[in-house]
């Protein structure tokens, strides 16, 4: 497991570039997969800024630090 950077922290605003999609980081924390029933220990749960459908991304190392606003 690889050291997370100081900007990937509940709260801070992440882009994944996997949906392309900028979000507000929920929670950082374990995570189940429901096909493989797997756990990731460190899961980043993601939700657009302002509202909508939350979705989980396994590898933190995919995700990129939003631009300030």
């Amino acid at each position: 497991m690889s050291k997370r950077p100081s900007w990937l922290r509940e709260g801070g605003r992440v882009l994944d570039p996997g949906t392309d999609r900028e979000a507000i980081i929920q929670f950082i924390g374990p995570w189940e997969c429901p096909q493989t029933r797997r756990v990731i220990p460190e899961a980043v749960f993601l939700r657009p800024e302002g509202g909508g459908k939350e979705w989980v991304v396994t590898d933190h190392q995919a995700l990129r630090q939003a631009d300030a606003r």
